[in-house]
């Protein structure tokens, strides 16, 4: 007989499979958690990662050819599975697609411009910390589903909690107005991404959604990275890390976060994305040697129990299932 675990380890992997290949989903909120949680690690490496490129390789150019990459992955994915023909059949709202696409371009690009006016800690703490306000607020005005107040309880202890471990790990917080407001446009176009794009999901599938989002925010974003970041430095070293991004770190951690959709709100999955600066902190720590202080451990510990109530306010009995489109 299989043990507990084991059947719920064997059913979350069977959703995934299902999801990918178009197949119905399961109603467990608990795998849409998990799923996001997952994605959240992957994209938590992403610092750690983009450390070991070299000097002179642009952020513009990482980004962009992150998409590209992303991109690749989905069309391969979806051919190697072959998505349900009544997925395939069913009509692309072109129009969402290419928002979708206009706010991945949007995050990539205002956030690494950002960085450069605010700094890696402040930054990603603003860009991060204000994500799942913009995602509650449009998840309210757009699908018309406010987030409960122990949501947005969760969630503000979770955004204090991310600027108490920036505060602890010794960044510097004074960044520039302009700078801070890329960063809360990154986090608008981030919030806006994850509702914009589940309707898509649930309708159309995962990979043949992404595939056109990631390529179509390929092509918005190599023009930009070329007028910004000059001539692309190529080396293997470069090339190991952007195909780590986007593939990993891109690609396969959108994969999860969009299966994760079909099961938990828009609100709810950006809300759980404040794991990725947990695994960013353990990174941190474990590969690159960094000494936090006693502060930043603080702020974990908000951050947990901010992502505990966003979990369990998301696990509560729910009268309806995720919406199926924008109003």
């Amino acid at each position: 007989m299989r043990s507990p675990q084991n059947a719920r380890f064997s059913t979350l992997a069977a959703d995934i499979a299902g999801s990918i290949a178009g197949m119905p989903y399961s109603s467990s909120s608990l795998h849409g958690v998990v799923l996001v949680l997952l994605a959240s690690v992957l994209w938590g490496t992403t610092g750690t990662a983009h450390s070991f490129a070299p000097p002179g390789m642009s952020p513009f150019w990482v980004g962009a050819l992150r998409l590209v990459m992303a991109g690749v992955f989905f069309v391969i994915l979806g051919r190697l599975l072959k998505d349900s023909v009544a997925l395939r059949s069913t009509p692309l709202n072109w129009t969402r697609m290419l928002l979708c696409a206009l706010c991945m371009v949007t995050y990539n690009m205002a956030f690494f411009a950002g960085l450069q006016y605010t700094g890696v800690g402040l930054g990603t703490a603003v860009a991060i910390g204000s994500s799942p306000v913009w995602a509650g607020l449009l998840q309210a005005v757009l699908l018309r589903k406010w987030p409960s107040p122990l949501w947005w309880l969760g969630t503000a202890i979770g955004v204090v909690g991310g600027f108490v471990m920036t505060l602890g790990k010794g960044a510097d917080m004074g960044g520039s107005a302009i700078g801070l407001l890329l960063c809360l446009l990154a986090g608008f176009a981030y919030g806006a991404y994850a509702v914009i794009s589940q309707p898509l999901i649930l309708q159309s599938g995962v990979t043949r959604v992404n595939a056109w989002v990631f390529l179509s925010a390929a092509l918005m974003a190599l023009p930009i990275a070329a007028l910004l970041g000059g001539t692309p430095q190529a080396s293997a070293q470069g090339w190991a890390v952007v195909v780590y991004l986007g593939i990993v770190a891109t690609g396969l951690a959108y994969l999860l976060f969009s299966i994760g959709l079909r099961t938990i709100s828009a609100a709810t999955s950006v809300a759980l994305s404040k794991f990725e600066p947990i695994t960013a902190f353990v990174l941190a720590i474990v590969v690159v040697g960094e000494d936090p202080h006693w502060l930043a451990f603080v702020g974990l510990g908000l951050v947990l129990l901010g992502l505990s109530l966003v979990v369990h306010s998301e696990m509560r009995p729910r009268r309806q299932r995720p919406v199926s489109a924008l109003p």
